[in-house]
C-alpha cells in the first residue's frame, strides 16, 4: 500500500496535542502531548491522517459533555487505553482538517474537510469514501448516525463560503439542529400551539432556531434570557418577545405553547411546565447551557420532556424529500442567516493548548459573551 505524505521529508518530527476532560469534573482538563518521529508505517491500509486546522468552541460543546454518556459523545474519540481511560474523555468539536497522509487508495492527500474532530492537532481514522468525501468507519462509530460520522469536502459543499469559513464552523452544525427542530415542530403542526418558548435565547443554537421560526408567519417565538444578555437578544430582532428568566409568570398561561429548552436548567424547566400546565403541548430538550442547574427533579405538569434527536428528523426528511432537496432547503435558509452575521457576530481566534483551554473554561462557566464566536486551534500560529 502506497502511503502519501504531505509533509516535507526533512520534517521528521511532529508534536501532537490533545485536550482531554475529566468526565466526572468538567472543570479539570489535561493536555496530552506526544513528540517524536513521524512513523508512517503505523498508518494501516484504509486509514488517513488529518491535520486539524481549527474548530469552533460554543456552548454546544458543553452540551456534548453533559450528554456524553446518554448520547455517547464520549465514544466519538475514545482516549488511548490505559489505567485511567474511563475517567478522561475527548469532547467532539466541529472543525476543518486536511488529509496529510493517506493509506486509502481513493482518498488523496490535500483535501480539506468539515466534520467532527477531537480537540486536537491531528488524528487518524479508518476512512471509507462516501459521496464526494468520506466517513469514519472505526468500530467505535458503528452505532453513530451518519450526521456525526460523515466528513464534507468544503470545495463541493453548497453550505460553505470560503470568506465566511469561521462563521460556517460556528453556525453550520447548530443551524442544522435548529432547522430540524423547526421542521419537526412544523411537521407536527406545532402540536396545536401558537407560540414557541426558547430558553437560553442568546445561544447560537437558539438564534438559529429563532431565525427559522421567524420565517413561519403567524407563529410567535418568545426568547428567555438573563438580564445580562437581554439587550443583545432584543437587538437581534428575531424574537417576537424577549423576557428574563424571572419573568416567566408574566407570560399568558392560556396560550398553547411549545418549549425548546436550550438551557437544561431544571428549575426553569419546572417553572415553565408549572406555569403552562396542559397548555404546554411539547417540551423538547436540545441543549444544556445551564448544565450546573440541570437537576433530576420529579414528574412535571404538562408533557414529559423529551430529548430531540436531530438525525431522526433528518432521516425522515431525506426519505420524503430526498437528500439533495433537504440540503437545498437547509442551504437556502443557512445562507440567509450568514448574510446577517456581520450585524451580531464577532469572531475571535485563539490558538495553542492554553488558548483552547481558556475558551473552554469561559464557556463552561457561562462567562462568554453571546456576541463572540470562538474559533480555536491546538496549533500555535
Amino acid at each position: 500500500m502506497r502511503i502519501e505524505l504531505a509533509i516535507d521529508s526533512i520534517e521528521r518530527y511532529s508534536r501532537r496535542m490533545q485536550l482531554e476532560v475529566n468526565r466526572d469534573d468538567f472543570h479539570e482538563t489535561r493536555t496530552v502531548e506526544t513528540q517524536g518521529e513521524v512513523d508512517t508505517a503505523r498508518l494501516e491500509p484504509g486509514q488517513i491522517r488529518l491535520s486539524i486546522e481549527r474548530f469552533a468552541l460554543t456552548t454546544n460543546n458543553i452540551t456534548y459533555a453533559v450528554a456524553g454518556d446518554m448520547l455517547d459523545y464520549w465514544g466519538f474519540f475514545p482516549v488511548e487505553p490505559g489505567a485511567d481511560d474511563t475517567r478522561w474523555g475527548r469532547i467532539p468539536a466541529m472543525g476543518l482538517g486536511s488529509v496529510v497522509e493517506s493509506g486509502h487508495p481513493d482518498i488523496a492527500v490535500g483535501g480539506r474537510y468539515f466534520g467532527f474532530y477531537p480537540m486536537a492537532s491531528e488524528f487518524v481514522i479508518n476512512a471509507g469514501p462516501h459521496g464526494s468525501a468520506f466517513r469514519d468507519l472505526g468500530p467505535h462509530r458503528a452505532n453513530h448516525a451518519a450526521t456525526y460520522t460523515d466528513f464534507r469536502d468544503v470545495t463541493t459543499d453548497a453550505m460553505f463560503r470560503s470568506d465566511q469559513a469561521d462563521e460556517y464552523l460556528l453556525l453550520w452544525g447548530v443551524f442544522m439542529t435548529s432547522f430540524l427542530v423547526d421542521d419537526y415542530l412544523a411537521d407536527n403542526d406545532f402540536h396545536g400551539a401558537t407560540q414557541t418558548i426558547i430558553t437560553s435565547a442568546s445561544s447560537k443554537t437558539s438564534i438559529c432556531l429563532a431565525h427559522c421560526l421567524a420565517e413561519r408567519h403567524g407563529h410567535r417565538s418568545v426568547g428567555l434570557t438573563s438580564d445580562r444578555n437581554r439587550s443583545f437578544v432584543e437587538g437581534l430582532g428575531l424574537y417576537d418577545d424577549v423576557i428574563t428568566y424571572d419573568e416567566v409568570d408574566q407570560l399568558d398561561p392560556s396560550i398553547a405553547s411549545t418549549m425548546v429548552d436550550m438551557a437544561g436548567n431544571g428549575s426553569l424547566r419546572a417553572a415553565i411546565h408549572t406555569h403552562f400546565g396542559d397548555q404546554l403541548k411539547i417540551s423538547l430538550t436540545v441543549g444544556a447551557t445551564h448544565w450546573q442547574d440541570g437537576g433530576n427533579g420529579g414528574p412535571l405538569p404538562g408533557p414529559t420532556p423529551e430529548f430531540f434527536f436531530a438525525p431522526g428528523q433528518s432521516a425522515k426528511r431525506s426519505a420524503e424529500w430526498g437528500a439533495d432537496e433537504l440540503d437545498r432547503r437547509i442551504a437556502r435558509s443557512f445562507h440567509q442567516l450568514l448574510d446577517t452575521t456581520d450585524e451580531w457576530l464577532t469572531v475571535e481566534r485563539r490558538s495553542g493548548a492554553e488558548g483552547v483551554t481558556s475558551v473552554y473554561r469561559s464557556l463552561l462557566e457561562g462567562r462568554a459573551e453571546p456576541a463572540i464566536g470562538y474559533v480555536v486551534s491546538m496549533n500555535r500560529r
